[in-house]
């Protein structure tokens, strides 16, 4: 697992076998998240997924490796692929991707699943780390490029923190989460547009 995969490779990576069926997949998915939001992490077995999802446990078995794979899986499966920047600028690309990020943050399962993740860390240290590894870090480096390469075109001032731009962007999307705050069609064009404010050229 020493390459980084966007969100979307994470929900749909397999094992070698059978091809699979994308209606078995989104069931699996389902059912796994189904049985985190009723009891937690230890709430999910192979038993438990398998009879939600009416499958059997091979079937399982065949796609993921282990509890830890079907869960990024199927926490990634909550998050829909970022586009990919045109690249004609900066602005129109950061609003386009936060507003992708905005709009998952809108489901509740997203939130209860945030929640959740976060709030046993603790106990559960690996899965939370190869799920920022695997699924919300190539998210973030794709606000990096985009904001890189406003350096370079002459669309941001020279010497614009990066990283501490893209906390801007994507820890305003997550506060605006953990408040459940109702569907905001213009959110992602207010947030960048504030954003720009202080690091565009003039």
């Amino acid at each position: 697992m020493g390459t980084k995969t966007t969100a979307q490779d994470a929900a749909t990576q397999r094992r070698p076998g059978r091809p699979r069926s994308e209606r078995a997949d989104q069931a699996i998915l389902d059912a796994a998240l189904e049985a985190v939001a009723e009891g937690g992490v230890d709430s999910v077995t192979c038993e438990n997924v398998a009879g939600r999802a009416g499958v059997g446990k091979a079937t399982i078995y065949r796609r993921w490796a282990g509890k830890e794979d079907l869960l990024i899986a199927a926490f990634a499966s909550l998050k829909r692929p970022l586009p990919e920047p045109a690249g004609e600028n900066v602005r129109d690309d950061l609003i386009a991707m936060l507003a992708v990020m905005a709009k998952d943050s809108e489901d509740p399962r997203y939130f209860r699943q945030h929640a959740m993740l976060h709030g046993e860390g603790a106990r559960y240290p690996r899965l939370l780390a190869r799920y920022k590894e695997r699924v919300v870090e190539p998210r973030r480096e794709l606000i990096r490029q985009v904001l890189r390469r406003g350096i370079e075109t002459g669309e941001l001032k020279d010497g614009t923190d990066v990283e501490l731009a893209m906390l801007m962007l994507t820890g305003a999307v997550l506060a605006r989460e953990k408040q459940q705050a109702a569907p905001d069609s213009g959110f992602a064009q207010r947030l960048v547009d504030e954003l720009l404010q202080g690091i565009a050229v003039k």
